[in-house]
């Protein structure tokens, strides 16, 4: 069941398009990769589903409430990390969590107790004593904290450890595993290959793509030690070359195609390679850029 869904969203200042007829769903139970550029639309879309902003087209809803005209309601069960944290700084984290807490309609104690735990965060030390990724663990405990149905999260792991990365990653897994609904908005591409259920690839306000990973088999990448000849054909194109390497992205799902086709260029060495999460960005971006 869709939790999010978005149809058509669309955000102009002035003559300014910076999101243009956004579509794509998230569902109960899914961790839904959302990417793209600095600049490509991700955050104001996450803006205008917390109603942080006005869409100037479209529509949304969160569990099936409208976002403009039930934003209370949403926010809920709604779970929040921003991308730029930024909280009372004279208050200790203890106390800015128990205030996010006291919006919601019950005490979440031993929930709080055990992200604070979880993520190495010190609750009695003021919010402008903290660093970078300190703050951004403040945030995270806050939004994870009152249990949420939907949590949205804008580059989470900004500042974060590797360790407090993967920490948040298993546990985000775990909430998924429990019905939540988790837009996840990251630059950290190996991380959203990893964990991710789906990934929509935005780019000037667009959709330009959006992918199942558990699908993600083809095309492949093809590394091989140049041997006299080039891989000519129709599902295959060559996307580097430096010094006697070649790269390869076949797009053919005939094996055979592509064993002939090694065999005829009588390479020294080749390499056989799925496409990562990484490559499918840099194709989807240089064909959009017309590279």
């Amino acid at each position: 069941m869709d939790a999010i869904q978005i149809r058509q969203l669309k955000k102009c200042y002035g003559k300014n398009q910076a999101v243009e007829d956004v579509t794509f769903s998230v569902q109960e139970g899914e961790i839904f990769g959302f990417v793209g550029p600095n600049g490509a639309g991700k955050s104001t879309t996450i803006r205008m589903l917390l109603n942080f902003i006005f869409p100037t087209g479209g529509h949304a809803t969160i569990r099936g409430k409208d976002i403009v005209k039930e934003s209370n309601e949403i926010k809920r069960f709604t779970g929040y990390v921003p991308s730029d944290v930024r909280f009372y700084g004279n208050m200790t984290v203890q106390d800015l969590i128990k205030v996010s807490n006291g919006f919601y309609d019950q005490a979440y104690m031993e929930e709080t107790a055990r992200l604070c735990e979880l993520f190495d965060l010190d609750q009695t030390k003021k919010f402008d004593e903290l660093s970078t990724g300190n703050k951004k663990k403040v945030a995270i405990v806050c939004a994870l904290a009152v249990k949420p149905s939907i949590l949205i999260l804008d580059e989470p792991t900004n500042g974060l450890d590797p360790i407090i990365q993967k920490r948040l990653f298993v546990e985000l897994k775990q909430q998924a595993e429990k019905g939540v609904a988790i837009l996840l908005s990251s630059h950290n591409l190996s991380d959203v290959q990893e964990y991710c259920d789906r990934v929509g690839f935005i780019k000037q306000g667009k959709i330009v793509a959006i992918t199942d990973l558990k699908e993600m088999g083809h095309p492949r990448k093809i590394i091989t030690t140049w041997g006299g000849k080039e891989m000519l054909d129709q599902d295959m194109r060559l996307i580097e070359q430096k010094d006697e390497k070649r790269v390869y992205r076949y797009e053919g799902e005939n094996h055979l195609v592509l064993l002939s086709l090694l065999q005829q260029v009588a390479c020294d060495d080749f390499t056989i390679e799925h496409e990562s999460l990484e490559d499918r960005f840099m194709h989807l971006y240089e064909k959009e850029a017309g590279q």
